[in-house]
């Protein structure tokens, strides 16, 4: 079966192939994995995007999302 008659998609994790329903958000994911986005940097397909983007960003088959946790110190 394909995405399409399923209505799911197969992205990338941090590396790790994983199924998601078709419209789901880059926010949703975030909120999905229990990540405090405050706490946190996304790559998509390679690109940065800024927290505010990430409502209206739609996941497609194949995207590839790097999940980076910013922690502050010295």
């Amino acid at each position: 079966m394909t995405e399409i008659t399923t209505g799911r998609l197969s992205i990338f994790v941090n590396g790790h192939a994983r199924q998601i329903k078709g419209s789901m958000t880059l926010g949703e994911l975030a909120a999905s994995c229990n990540l405090d986005p405050r706490r946190l940097l996304v790559e998509l397909n390679g690109q940065t995007l800024l927290r505010e983007e990430w409502p209206g960003r739609t996941l497609e088959h194949g995207d590839r999302v790097e999940f980076i946790r910013v922690v502050a110190g010295g």
